[in-house]
């Protein structure tokens, strides 16, 4: 079984990386923050959705850390049918992918106002990634990689960093980066990763010891 305790596993942290990124680039959060980003100073917007995105990584670990301490071959059946489910619903939606992206950001910037300075912005930028990202995909996902690897540090490193890694891509390179990337690949990408994760966890509950 991995390891677990205070120290980082670089390859779970890597795992819950490459889990994470083709997730959220297509979802509505990556979206979210690019409008703030035209909305306020991009280094504020960092910082709020930062916040938030810290915020939510340790509710999902917490509450996957918890799960993991249940029975093990039900509860990690139960994470790898959740991950049959992330990858079936990126891969089903990868063909609107585009098309969800333009309704997120009318929905987003619509609601935003413009003129928010210093601490008003990153106030308000983490009241909009937080409600967007709650029981959001990836956190779910976030969750069920620990009741999986059971490390909830190294899961969380590696969460951390991606959602960051998407927050400071959608503040600094957000409508170019939309123009160069299909949204649709990155999700099918993210629908694969899942679909992995789940056959590797359904060998882990059927007893195969894996490394990760």
């Amino acid at each position: 079984m991995p390891r677990t305790g205070t120290t980082v596993n670089l390859a779970v942290a890597l795992t819950a990386l490459v889990l994470i990124v083709p997730v959220e680039l297509p979802d509505k959060t990556f979206v979210a923050t690019l409008v703030l980003a035209t909305r306020y100073r991009p280094a504020l917007v960092w910082v709020g959705t930062g916040l938030a995105f810290l915020v939510q990584t340790v509710v999902a670990v917490t509450a996957g850390g918890l799960l993991a301490r249940l029975p093990h071959r039900p509860v990690t059946l139960v994470a790898a049918l959740l991950f049959v489910v992330g990858g079936v619903l990126l891969l089903r939606s990868a063909g609107q992918a585009e098309e969800h992206e333009r309704e997120s950001e009318a929905t987003f910037t619509a609601k935003l106002r413009e003129g928010q300075t210093g601490w008003h912005a990153v106030g308000a930028s983490f009241v909009v990634l937080f409600l967007a990202e709650w029981g959001d995909l990836s956190q779910l996902l976030t969750a069920g990689l620990v009741v999986r690897t059971k490390d909830p540090v190294s899961v969380f490193v590696g969460a951390i960093v991606g959602l960051l890694l998407v927050s400071a891509l959608g503040c600094a390179l957000g409508r170019a980066l939309m123009k160069k990337v299909r949204l649709s690949t990155v999700q099918r990408v993210g629908g694969g990763i899942c679909l992995l994760l789940a056959v590797l966890t359904g060998l882990q509950a059927a007893g195969l010891d894996l490394p990760v």
